[in-house]
């Protein structure tokens, strides 16, 4: 999954590495794993909520079609 990041960013090993070494000179070493683990709960939490969105639509569609068989017969 990272390497397709990478190339969607069309970023080469260099850059990579040059992004690293600013984040531990802006953040320091002890501050990225709890930027990390905070990053990672914001995208669960994202995750969580669309596929809340997705079931609702779907169960809506489900009812719909339900009510229209139950109108036909």
């Amino acid at each position: 999954m990272l390497s397709s990041t990478l190339l969607l960013l069309n970023l080469g090993g260099q850059e990579v590495i040059l992004i690293v070494v600013l984040a531990l000179l802006l953040f320091g070493g002890k501050k990225i794993p709890e930027l990390m683990r905070g990053l990672g709960k914001g995208i669960r939490e994202f995750k969580d909520a669309s596929n809340g969105v997705k079931r609702d639509i779907e169960e809506s569609m489900e009812s719909k079609d339900s009510d229209k068989l139950n109108s036909n017969n």
